[in-house]
């Protein structure tokens, strides 16, 4: 059914969303100060590339690649619970998480 789809859809259409995916994500990463808007940059690449990854497993009749997307997605999760952990004691240390104060915290 998956190959139905993407014989639909078209492959290149999905590229172009995983570049979309990329770019906004890139965007968020160089322009807001926010390590939550930050963290959800780096999270929206990942999944651009989880997707694009999945895409070219199923053009290419290969699992291989899904099954690595399954692990980087567990990865990935765990990444999100260490990092907001991080980010919660730090604004308990430092009242805020913004970049610019988070400098002053250098040693």
């Amino acid at each position: 059914m998956a190959e139905n789809v993407l014989k639909l859809i078209g492959i290149d259409s999905y590229i172009y969303l995983t570049i979309l995916l990329f770019s906004v994500g890139i965007l968020g990463v160089l322009f807001r100060r926010s390590m939550i808007v930050l963290l959800m940059s780096i999270e929206i690449m990942l999944n651009a590339v989880n997707l694009l990854l999945v895409v070219f497993s199923v053009y290419h009749q290969d699992s291989a690649g899904q099954v690595f997307v399954f692990f980087s997605m567990a990865v990935a999760a765990a990444e999100v619970a260490v990092g907001l952990s991080i980010l919660v004691s730090i604004f308990r240390n430092a009242g805020s998480i913004d970049f610019a104060t988070l400098r002053n915290l250098k040693g």
